[in-house]
Order: C-alpha cells, then structure tokens, then sequence
C-alpha cells in the first residue's frame, strides 16, 4: 500500500482483507461504509494525530440516529474506536502507512451498564398469542426455542435439521458466534416447538433472513405496544431462568449458553428479587409464606350499569363484584377473589401472577384489589 494512503483506502483495504474473515463482517461494513464517509477519511493516515480521534468521539456522540431519533450510544461510538485502532495497528505493523496508533491515548466513552431487561409475564402471553396467530408458524417456533434454548438469532437462523436430535433431546450447533461449536439441550417445550414445524431430514429449520425476522420483530412490538424490548433480550431471559431452576451450577449454564466468559454470563443473569427472598427466609413460616405469596393485589376496573356498579378482577374469568355503591361492588370483588385464591392453593391449582391481563381497557381506570384489605382506606389507584 501506498505510504501515503488515506484512511479512506486503509479502511477499504481493511475490509477486504481482515473484516471479511470475521463473523461480524456485515455489521463491520456498516460501520466502516459510515466512516468512509465522516471528515478522517480524507487524511492521510499518518497524518491523523489524536485530536483528530477525540473530534470525532465527540462529534459523534453529540449526533442522533436519523432512523430512531435517539442520540447515538457510547456503545456504537466504543465499537467504531476499536475498528480505528485495529485498522491504524495493522498499517503500522503490516502496512507500514503509518508511525504510531493515534486512538491509543484518546478516552473512549464510558461503557454503559448491560442491559438487564426481563420478558414480564403479560408481554409473554401477549407474545405467544400474536405469534400462535402469525401467518407464519415459524415465528412461534422462534421465539420459544429462543426463551427455552437461550440461542442467539443467528445460531437460531442457522439451525439444520440434520443437526437436531430429537431422540437425544440435542440441537448440535457446528458453528457460533465466538468460533466454537456446542450442544444445546432441548427442553419439552423447545422439542414441541420444532416438531409443530414437521421435521425433517436435512436442509434449513427456519426460513426466515436475518433482517426478515429483525423487520417482523419490530412490527410485532409495534402492534404490542411493548416498548424496549430486544430479541436478544429472550436471551438474557433465557439464561436468568437457567439460574433460578436452582439445578445447574455456573459451568454447566456456560456449556448450554455458550459464554465463553463467565463475567459476559453474570451481565444475562439478574435474579429475580422474589428467590433471593425465598431464600433468605429459609423453611421458616413456610406455610403463611404460601399463604402470603398469593394473597396480593390484583388489577380490577369498576363500572356503572343499569343494576349498579360492576368492579371486575382482570385477571380472572367471572369474579366480579356488584353493588349499589362503589364500596359495595368493591368488597363484594374483594370476598370473590379471596375465596378463589383460598381454593386455588387448597385445590393446587394454577395462580396467574397480577397483571397479566391481556383485555384492552384504559390504564388510567385502573386500580387494585387486596384481598386482605380491611377498606379502612381507601382503595387507591395505580398511577
């Protein structure tokens, strides 16, 4: 290369020797298509000094994403630095373009916290049933491998029938994201969510392109209304429920996920605050902890009709209350799910979390329900 090359032709030749033996080549050309396009790639490459790096980190940082509107994270401006410094240590030492590496000294912006974004029970039944619904049945197959197997979108892309075991109960994953292949263990739920497809002998488990399924993702979310919510993010969610089956120990969790890095895994894994209660507090008082762990406010909404006010428990089918009153209609609600909880945990049958109702109704007529509320108080509304 020409000792004086521009940064421009260094990154141009950077990308078609080194990016295009990388994983990541198609999120590199992104990166490398918008630097060829800011101010640095006109220079010559051993004329750009660190000023000119700490320039362009905060011109960058000071920019919003033209498709989001939001500003562009430390994050993306961390990942392009670290491309720059590949790029000038590689014309310093094979290339010979350049004396030193200008990005060494210049800060990088600070790394933000990782994500810690748990799927909540109501976005799981509002998924599950747009998915159950999509004309494309792959899309529920997706998306429950990806809460039971904890695999990436890609490994879950690239999945082949020949590589599935359904006797073994085994998905052989021949080629990941950090170089290595693994077997993933397929769970009850995952094995029903591939055979729904009709399986096959060899070729493609899924049909869906890379940015086919990010596209039906975002639409999916859009129509939800469920904000910030990452398909990666089932990943996170994944590994958290990992954790708190209590029955597999940090390795083995590595060995199903794939983290190379014990320290990447702690990022995915935010134990609910519920289980470190459960055990803090031991096999003491066990039976008022049952009791007291299902007797909770529920979500209800009252109105008016002919016969009276109608409080209605959202959660569950028919209990309701009615009365002349409000207070009335309240604690006739009340004595119904309270009398429905008592005989759920004497019948052991299956208690719904609050708040995972999926009827439409206005957020702001809603309030709550305690089923030990002695209506001292006033029955306040939620915010």
């Amino acid at each position: 290369m020409n000792k004086d090359a521009t940064l421009g032709e260094a990154l141009e030749l950077y990308r078609q020797k080194v990016s295009i033996l990388k994983k990541g080549y198609a999120q590199e050309c992104y990166r490398i298509a918008f630097l060829l396009r800011s101010p640095l790639a006109s220079k010559i490459c051993r004329e750009v000094v660190s000023p000119d790096i700490a320039t362009y980190r905060d011109t960058r940082l000071a920019e919003q994403n033209p498709r989001t509107g939001k500003q562009i994270s430390a994050a993306t401006v961390r990942l392009e630095m670290s491309l720059l410094s590949n790029v000038f240590d590689i014309g310093r030492i094979e290339w010979g373009i350049c004396e030193a590496n200008p990005v060494t000294n210049v800060r990088k912006p600070k790394a933000p916290p990782g994500r810690d974004r748990r799927l909540l029970p109501r976005e799981e039944r509002l998924i599950m049933r747009y998915c159950h619904n999509h004309p494309n049945q792959e899309l529920y197959s997706l998306v429950v491998l990806a809460i039971e197997t904890a695999m990436r979108q890609g490994e879950l892309l690239k999945l082949e029938w020949e590589h599935i075991n359904l006797r073994n109960r085994i998905a052989h994953l021949p080629d990941t994201k950090n170089g290595t292949k693994r077997d993933v263990p397929l769970s009850l739920k995952a094995r029903e969510a591939l055979m729904r497809l009709g399986a096959k002998t060899k070729g493609k488990v899924f049909n869906y392109t890379s940015n086919g399924f990010k596209s039906t993702w975002r639409v999916m979310m859009i129509r939800l209304g469920i904000e910030d919510l990452h398909f990666h993010d089932l990943r996170h969610e994944a590994c958290s429920r990992l954790f708190e089956l209590n029955t597999l120990d940090v390795m083995e969790i590595a060995a199903i996920s794939g983290h190379k890095s014990l320290s990447m895994l702690k990022r995915y894994t935010h134990l609910k605050a519920s289980r470190l209660v459960k055990k803090l507090e031991g096999n003491k008082h066990r039976g008022q902890q049952v009791v007291m762990n299902h007797l909770v406010p529920y979500p209800a909404i009252a109105s008016k009709t002919p016969q009276g006010v109608v409080v209605r428990v959202l959660d569950f089918e028919g209990i309701v209350g009615l009365g002349e009153s409000r207070e009335t209609a309240l604690r006739g609600a009340q004595d119904a799910l309270l009398r429905h909880l008592m005989v759920a945990l004497r019948d052991k049958i299956y208690i719904p979390a609050p708040d995972q109702f999926l009827e439409p109704v206005n957020e702001e007529e809603i309030f709550m329900i305690d089923p030990l509320n002695t209506f001292d108080e006033p029955v306040r509304l939620s915010a």
